[in-house]
């Protein structure tokens, strides 16, 4: 029987097999002629701006899942991380730390999807690193991006900005990357249209920044801890009270009842491709359209608003008329989503 092509640490050695590996499987698919000169550091030329740095690790279990893999969860996540704050992504970076005997064929697909998620986000991986260890010293690949982006003059956005009366959006539905993970890991066929929600939202944020009329203060994307643990994080930086609205959020029904089942909270679950805006209530109504018309925010919703008597807490009026308190996220429900 054929033996399956594995990495070894020949591979990460900086000799032949390194040269081999770069050459024969990641400039087939990274194209970038910044890339392709494999010089130490890519000059990426003369902006005017405010130069935006973002830098994460993935290490989500499993690495391949419904609706994406580790490759388009590094790309996505890194540019969305620059476009939280308002930033417009210029180039990425893409460091792999591979455990020796991790099949090439699996590397290939990883940085094939790497490449498709890359291409279609416009945003270049121009530099990068490859690192082996011994087996047992990793648990098959993790991977680190540092992306590169421009933000504008025109806009300041930060978690610091919310103010009292202003309304909180949500680009879409919760909780779907984080129940697909979990459902992989506990190898639980749930059914239904149960998928990751990983994708870039650069350009839904550069349409709002565009079209918003200067309405936008604050962008997050809730990703680990989802977006009951996010939302604290908020309302405790910016010193005011979030209260959102049960019947108003934006939940799959496969995704409730999936977790209905297994008892979870979608609040508390990890997405991947959706975002916060905290944005002037004059506004919002107007911004709630813009994001509705773009694919990225095709099931977006106003779900709550700001209030200032309570600051630091955020709060769920919820369908029965009660009110509950939400919290940051505690413990590990949900270990290497992302």
């Amino acid at each position: 029987m054929k033996n399956e092509a594995i990495i070894s640490l020949d591979h990460g050695s900086g000799g032949l097999a390194s040269q081999n590996l770069i050459g024969d499987l990641f400039l087939k698919y990274l194209t970038s002629p910044l890339l392709r000169d494999l010089e130490d550091c890519a000059v990426l030329g003369e902006y005017a701006g405010r130069i935006a740095l973002t830098t994460d690790s993935y290490v989500v279990d499993p690495l391949f899942f419904p609706g994406g893999d580790i490759g388009s969860l590094a790309v996505h996540g890194t540019i969305n991380d620059l476009a939280m704050r308002g930033a417009r992504p210029l180039a990425l970076s893409l460091a792999l730390i591979i455990e020796e005997g991790f099949p090439l064929e699996q590397l290939e697909r990883i940085i094939a999807s790497v490449a498709r998620s890359s291409e279609d986000a416009g945003v270049a991986v121009v530099t990068g690193d490859t690192k082996v260890v011994p087996r047992g010293k990793a648990d098959g690949l993790f991977i680190n991006t540092t992306g590169v982006g421009l933000a504008s003059h025109r806009h300041d956005i930060s978690g610091k900005k919310a103010q009292s009366g202003d309304a909180v959006l949500l680009s879409g539905t919760v909780g779907d990357h984080g129940i697909t993970i979990m459902s992989c890991q506990a190898g639980i066929d749930i059914g239904g249209d149960i998928f990751s929600d990983t994708q870039p939202l650069h350009r839904l944020v550069g349409a709002m920044l565009e079209n918003g009329t200067g309405a936008v203060r604050v962008l997050r994307d809730p990703t680990r801890g989802g977006l009951a643990t996010t939302l604290c994080e908020i309302a405790k930086a910016s010193h005011v009270e979030i209260i959102i609205e049960e019947n108003r959020l934006p939940i799959r029904p496969s995704v409730r009842t999936a977790c209905e089942m297994i008892g979870l909270d979608p609040l508390y679950l990890a997405n991947e491709g959706k975002c916060i805006i905290i944005c002037d209530q004059d506004h919002a109504e107007e911004l709630l359209q813009l994001i509705r018309r773009m694919p990225e925010g095709r099931d977006a919703a106003l779900i709550g608003w700001i209030g200032d008597e309570r600051p630091g807490r955020v709060s769920l009026a919820t369908r029965i008329g009660g009110s509950r308190l939400l919290e940051p996220l505690t413990g590990h429900p949900l270990p290497r989503i992302c």
